[in-house]
């Protein structure tokens, strides 16, 4: 609809001898009363015309030629506002072709030909993931999803590190752990990894190898066994959410390769490293920046800025029109750096999207808590999914905007109730299920064939078909703005709408045709809610 007005606006202003400059905008108006779309154009062309802007909106409303079936109302309000009001024919039609596309519906092709990739969770494998790396991995994954549905081509990178100061130290804390089940005497170092994790790490060497390993350097088999079952461990866990990565890049290539010389080399020759104190810095100030950055310690260990630039050149190299980070609230003072190295290094860095999700704090009847100590002094992903299931997990982790901290409110996560979001979301759904049952139909028969559409003419029934009509443009926007919060939101109110017409408007009736309709309306309720929860990631049971 927006276009076709977009179309009708432009020939309006064209037969006016104005062009519009840029396409026409709409946004819905914030009262129902306004009706449909509302548009600015006339304010924005009449400051070139020497024009007032109500006067201008009104021309363009008298030379528009629109379908009767599509647009019933136009009217000029306020300033020069021009505000649509659309026929009930044209959603009627609309109802009908989400009732023949139901599960493609919300699909669409804005993203096609465009190659994308999202890099999230990112931990390096040296113990159970947190509900810190849980947010970023839900959303990570349901971005990720978003734009599937939109027709981009995307791909799922998992990036890791294997090797540095922290690897070294796990491979260690397993050793202190396997000499002391061996009855050794040892002192475990306080900044070692502490969690029983750790034991049983060493547990399984010593039932494998026995005392054979008492020689053998932290960095040997004891680094690479606790490596192979803590990445087993984090695979396995964010398989439970529904997570599945279709690439994981390996940090330590790039040293293989060479890729970390080439960019302080380049750097070099565009005098934008130098040696100081026994570190290369990073000339960032020469880019804009506050201060210069140390890129290589003088110990010869790089900073995680380094191998993030070499990183990111690789990933430059694999054809991605798009970048997305996505990252937690630590990273927040070292991309701005990686960035200007792109922009540095000739890279178009604009093709690279950052996104920090902050904070998650467990809340029980309003106190911070600790859900367990058994693996070490955090919060495990695991134990959270154990505690109130994958959908609530997911669904808690992406109902607000992530630049906000997320307080995880494990009483209502555990409520089967209107209360919880999800039960609401998912018992809606249920009820369609149910309703069909009961109609005699299986709940994934397809369209109502020869339904008629106008016999939906209650307030009830009009809300729930605006709402569901509504999901492709919402669906497009959110994955567009990188924002799954907005859709969760939306579905909330889908299913708000659907139960205010279960119980208004009885479904299956003595009058055949109006009964047809209404299963009609509850497919396409249906279709909505099902292709909103597979975008989200979590489940529509048929029965609750």
């Amino acid at each position: 609809m927006k276009a076709y007005l977009r179309e009708k606006i432009g020939a309006s202003l064209a037969s006016m001898g104005v062009a519009p400059g840029s396409p026409v905008s709409f946004e819905k108006p914030r009262q129902a009363g306004h009706g449909d779309l509302t548009t600015n154009i006339a304010m924005i062309v009449a400051k070139g015309m020497g024009k007032k802007s109500r006067d201008v909106a009104s021309e363009i409303v008298a030379r528009l030629d629109t379908d009767p079936s599509l647009v019933a109302g136009v009217e000029v309000a306020g300033p020069g506002f021009i505000n649509f009001s659309f026929a009930g024919t044209y959603y009627l039609r609309q109802l009908e072709e989400l009732v023949r596309t139901g599960d493609s519906f919300g699909r669409s092709a804005v993203g096609r030909g465009k190659k994308v990739q999202v890099e999230f969770v990112s931990a390096n494998p040296t113990g159970p993931l947190t509900v810190g790396h849980g947010r970023g991995a839900v959303f990570g994954d349901t971005v990720a999803r978003m734009l599937e549905w939109t027709g981009h081509e995307v791909e799922r990178e998992y990036y890791f590190n294997n090797a540095g100061r922290q690897m070294r130290i796990l491979g260690d804390s397993v050793r202190h752990r396997y000499l002391e089940l061996l009855g050794d005497r040892v002192k475990f170092p306080d900044d070692y990894y502490q969690g029983d994790y750790i034991r049983d790490i060493a547990r399984h060497l010593v039932g494998s190898d026995g005392d054979r390993l008492r020689g053998e350097p932290a960095e040997g088999k004891f680094k690479e066994q606790a490596e192979t079952e803590i990445f087993a461990d984090i695979k396995k866990t964010l398989g439970a959410l529904g997570i599945v990565f279709g690439s994981f890049f390996n940090e330590n290539w790039l040293y293989e390769r060479g890729k970390i010389r080439e960019v302080i080399d380049e750097l070099r020759a565009k005098d934008l490293a130098y040696d100081s104190e026994g570190a290369v810095w990073f000339r960032t100030t020469a880019l804009g920046l506050e201060k210069d950055k140390v890129i290589v310690k003088s110990t010869g260990e790089p900073t995680y800025r380094l191998p993030d630039i070499a990183y990111h050149r690789d990933k430059f190299s694999r054809g991605f029109d798009l970048m997305i980070d996505v990252f937690g609230a630590d990273h927040i003072a070292t991309f701005p750096d990686v960035l200007a190295a792109l922009k540095a290094l000739g890279l178009d860095e604009r093709r690279v999207t950052v996104l920090i999700h902050q904070f998650v704090t467990i809340l029980q009847d309003g106190e911070v808590v600790k859900m367990s100590t058994r693996k070490a002094n955090f919060i495990t992903l695991d134990e959270l999914i154990e505690q109130v299931g994958a959908d609530v997990v997911r669904y808690f982790f992406i109902m607000r905007t992530i630049s906000s901290h997320l307080n995880f409110d494990l009483g209502l996560a555990r409520k089967r109730s209107d209360e919880n979001p999800v039960y609401y979301l998912q018992y809606a759904y249920a009820r369609i299920c149910s309703i069909l049952r009961y109609a005699g139909e299986a709940p994934g028969a397809g369209a109502h064939e020869g339904f008629d559409a106008s016999l939906l003419a209650a307030p009830a029934e009009t809300d729930l078909i605006k709402m569901l009509l509504l999901f492709p443009e919402v669906l497009e926007s959110c994955a567009l703005a990188y924002e799954p919060h907005r859709l969760a939101d939306y579905l909330q109110g889908v299913a708000t709408a659907f139960h205010r017409f279960y119980h208004e408007c009885r479904v299956v009736t003595d009058d055949a045709p109006l009964t047809r309709s209404r299963l009609a309306l509850s497919h396409a309720a249906r279709s909505v809610l099902r292709n909103g929860c597979a975008v989200l990631g979590i489940s529509a049971p048929e029965q609750m």
